[in-house]
C-alpha cells in the first residue's frame, strides 16, 4: 500500500496523533506511515506498549500519564485518531472540538455518539465517530445498496469478526476488545421495524446463514448501523443489524449472560472470557448486505459480501480485524483531508460516497470484485 493520490501530497507532513498503542493503534499506525502524507505520532498511558509501538511501527510516540500530557499532545494537531476503549471517547472528542481538531474513533458505544453529536454544534473541526468496520464501513455500503432503489423497503446488515480454526463451545477466539464485545452483546439494538425506529435486545434475532457453502448463525447486537437508523427512518420498513458467528456461539452467551446472571457483572464477565479464550490473529471478516424494495415498479434486491483476509504490512502481520477497522479509519481521514467530506461538525459514515471509500488507498481492501461502487 504505497501509492500516492492527489489529494494525500496536498497533505504532505499534516500531524496525526493516534490515542492508544494497542493492535489497533499500532495498524493504524502502520497504514499511516507506510502510506504517506502525514506525520505519526502515537500516544498511550502505557510505556511498554508505546515501546513496542516504537520498535514494531517505527513510528513516534508521546507518553499521556493524565489529561493535561494528553491535551498538549493534542494541541496543535490536524487530526486525532481515537483507538482507546470506547468510555474514552466523549472526554477526547471534546478536547479536540474545544481545540479545533478533526476527531475520528472507532467507538460502537450509541451514547457516546449520541454525546460526540452534540459537541459538534459550531465546532471549528469534524467530529466522526463510529470509523470502523460495524459501526463504519457496513453503514456505508448499505446506504448505498439502499440508495440505489427507486424505494427501499428492507436493509439486512451483517459482519462477523471470526477465528480461522474455531475451537471449544464457544466457537470463538478474541480478536477484538473485550470490553467492546461485551457492550455488543449486552446493550439493547436500534432497528427499524414495520416502519417504526425501536430497540430489541441483543442475542436476539437468530437466523441460519449460508455463505459460500459456510453455515454460520447471527443474531441482534448492539451499536453496528451507528446513525443509519435515524437516517432512514421514515424511509424504509425495516433496517437491522446482526453479528455473524458461527452455530452455537449465541446459546453458550446467553447462557453466561442471562442464565449465570453475568450481564449484570461485566468485570466477572471480562476476566472470565480473557482467562478462558484465546486470543488469535488467524482470524476473518466475514460480510453480507443486501437491500430490497422497488426500482422500475419492480422488486429486486442488491447486495454486497465479502471475505476478507489479514495481511503482512512492512514486515508485521495484520489480523482481518486489524487491517479492516484501521483501513475505515484511515479512509475517513483521508477524505476529510482531501475535502470529499465536511470540514466541520458531526460527520456520518454515511455521509462517505461507497466509490470514494473504495476508491481511496486504505478503502480499496474492501473492494472485492462485487460491482459496487
Amino acid at each position: 500500500m504505497t501509492s500516492r493520490q492527489p489529494h494525500a501530497q496536498q497533505a504532505a507532513a499534516r500531524p496525526v496523533l493516534v490515542l492508544g498503542a494497542g493492535h489497533i493503534g499500532q495498524a493504524i499506525a502502520l497504514l499511516l506511515s507506510d502510506a504517506g502524507g502525514y506525520s505519526v505520532q502515537v500516544a498511550d498511558r502505557n510505556l511498554p506498549a508505546l515501546q513496542r509501538v516504537q520498535a514494531l511501527a517505527g513510528v513516534a510516540t508521546v507518553h499521556v500519564p493524565d489529561a493535561a500530557a494528553l491535551e498538549a499532545a493534542i494541541a496543535g494537531r490536524y487530526a486525532v485518531l481515537n483507538a482507546l476503549p470506547f468510555h474514552q471517547a466523549v472526554a477526547v472528542a471534546t478536547q479536540c472540538a474545544r481545540l479545533g481538531v478533526h476527531y475520528f474513533d472507532l467507538t460502537e458505544d450509541v451514547a457516546s455518539t449520541q454525546a460526540i453529536r452534540r459537541l459538534a454544534d459550531g465546532a471549528r473541526s469534524v467530529l466522526m465517530p463510529q470509523c470502523g468496520l460495524a459501526p463504519g464501513f457496513i453503514a456505508i455500503v448499505g446506504h448505498h445498496l439502499a440508495g440505489s432503489l427507486d424505494s427501499a423497503q428492507a436493509l439486512h446488515l451483517r459482519v462477523g469478526a471470526l477465528p480461522r480454526f474455531p475451537q471449544g463451545a464457544l466457537r470463538y477466539s478474541l480478536t477484538w476488545s473485550t470490553e467492546g464485545l461485551i457492550n455488543e452483546y449486552c446493550n439493547p439494538c436500534e432497528a427499524i421495524i414495520d416502519g417504526r425506529l425501536t430497540q430489541v435486545p441483543a442475542l436476539e434475532g437468530l437466523e441460519t446463514l449460508l455463505i459460500d457453502g459456510v453455515e454460520y448463525e447471527a443474531f441482534h447486537t448492539s451499536g453496528g448501523l451507528g446513525t443509519l437508523p435515524h437516517t432512514w427512518q421514515g424511509r424504509i420498513t425495516q433496517l437491522e443489524y446482526k453479528t455473524i458467528r458461527y452455530p452455537g456461539h449465541r446459546a453458550a452467551m446467553h447462557l453466561l449472560l442471562h442464565e449465570l446472571g453475568l450481564r449484570e457483572r461485566r468485570a466477572l464477565l471480562r476476566e472470565l472470557l480473557e482467562g478462558a479464550i484465546a486470543a488469535t490473529r488467524q482470524d476473518v471478516i466475514v460480510i453480507l448486505a443486501s437491500a430490497s424494495g422497488l426500482r422500475d415498479g419492480r422488486l429486486v434486491q442488491e447486495s454486497y459480501s465479502a471475505r476478507i483476509l489479514g495481511r503482512q504490512l512492512r514486515g508485521q502481520w495484520l489480523s482481518a480485524i486489524e487491517h479492516t477497522t484501521a483501513a475505515s479509519i484511515c479512509t475517513a481521514l483521508d477524505l476529510v483531508t482531501g475535502g470529499r467530506l465536511p470540514q466541520a461538525g458531526f460527520v456520518q459514515q454515511e455521509s462517505i460516497a461507497l466509490a470514494d471509500f473504495l476508491a481511496n488507498r486504505f478503502g480499496r481492501v474492501y473492494d472485492v470484485g462485487s460491482g459496487l461502487g
